[in-house]
């Protein structure tokens, strides 16, 4: 079996220092924030090309404490895609705001900067691009959109650490970007774990103070906050890791680049496009199949695990009927909602497993 994601090989290729550094937080006993999460959000900041960076416990309550800093609350509006997962919208619901979606271009499914002017209204307090999959959206436009208009924008870089657009990092476009380190994700914590960038002095203190129930310091609490630190562990073991994210990230893009080469002509799928000027660091290798169901049936049968990111896009779930929408008011998100396949791809997979998916999906039982 070719697993879709395989962590344990992963950790017993840095065993030794994620241990080490495990024990050196049990032996200091600075289990929530302390010197292991301070550097690391430091050298997270340095990896970033950010003056600030601030941990905190998962990607969502970055994103959270993101648009609460930028000033954003009931009765605002904040524009993002349909087409990611859910803790995007519900960030902006945790705020108070309404969700505003525009649909996604079809080579990237990033958000199509030529709809996003007509969804800014008076109200429009922020966009939230998505950088899907671990490729950036067109920040440069979408930049030149939000300044004309005095619009904040908070990039969702949860799927992109390390993406680049024309040698600019995710997250150090926007005020600011922000990441999670769930398991999966190219940067993973044995758990859970998140961080905002920024190079706005201000909204770091903001987003500091709300981490940490919103306190200035300890127990004078200027500002109404969260318990949303990272756990002096996580930091430790994210240190780690850090260290060998570029390398990581350049296997993934070879794999992604062999991948490509070998479906170039495939009569079954077709792959997504790394736009130009962009680096993409492939947190998913997605391709498109008008049969993806009978694909995923007919891989695992081939002994290949796969993924669905996403099946079903946000306006369409039954948790957010409350905005608004229908079926067929984001068509190009829907479409990819019901073609969209994720393949394995990580560090650790060989040429001959990469060839082996790449087989599998042309000696599909199911042909059109």
């Amino acid at each position: 079996m070719i697993p879709f994601l395989d962590l344990k090989a992963q950790y017993a290729s840095i065993k030794d220092e994620i241990d080490a550094a495990v024990l050196g937080v049990l032996a200091s006993a600075q289990y929530v924030l302390g010197d292991e999460v301070a550097k690391f959000e430091q050298e997270f900041a340095a990896f970033c090309g950010t003056k600030h960076a601030i941990a905190v416990n998962t990607g969502t309550s970055g994103l959270h404490l993101a648009l609460l800093a930028a000033g954003v609350g009931p009765g605002d509006e904040v524009i993002t895609v349909p087409f990611t997962f859910v803790a995007t919208v519900s960030a902006i619901c945790y705020v108070g705001a309404r969700p505003v979606l525009v649909d996604v271009e079809p080579a990237t499914l990033t958000m199509d900067l030529a709809k996003l002017e007509a969804a800014i209204t008076p109200k429009t307090k922020a966009i939230v691009p998505v950088h899907l999959y671990g490729q950036m959206a067109d920040m440069t436009s979408l930049m030149q959109i939000a300044n004309h208009h005095g619009i904040a924008v908070i990039e969702d870089a949860c799927q992109a650490h390390g993406a680049e657009l024309h040698g600019r990092r995710a997250g150090s476009i926007g005020l600011s970007g922000c990441f999670s380190f769930y398991p999966g994700k190219n940067l993973g914590a044995c758990g859970e774990g998140g961080m905002v960038v920024t190079n706005d002095d201000e909204h770091m203190k903001a987003i500091r103070m709300l981490r940490d129930w919103g306190q200035d310091r300890r127990y004078h609490h200027a500002l109404k906050g969260f318990n949303y630190r990272m756990d002096g562990i996580q930091g430790a073991i994210l240190r780690v890791k850090l260290r060998y994210l570029e390398g990581w990230t350049e296997a993934r893009r070879n794999h992604a680049r062999h991948y490509s080469t070998l479906l170039s002509g495939s009569r079954r799928v077709k792959t997504l496009v790394e736009a130009a000027g962009r680096r993409h660091v492939y947190h998913i290798y997605a391709v498109r199949t008008k049969d993806r169901d009978c694909l995923q049936e007919d891989l695992l049968h081939e002994g290949v695990q796969s993924g669905l990111h996403y099946p079903i896009p946000v306006h369409l779930q039954k948790a957010h009927a409350d905005l608004g929408y229908a079926n067929g008011d984001f068509p190009v998100s829907e479409r990819a909602a019901r073609e969209v396949l994720s393949l394995p791809i990580y560090p650790e997979m060989t040429s001959d497993q990469i060839e082996y998916v790449a087989a599998a999906v042309e000696q599909m039982a199911h042909v059109d």
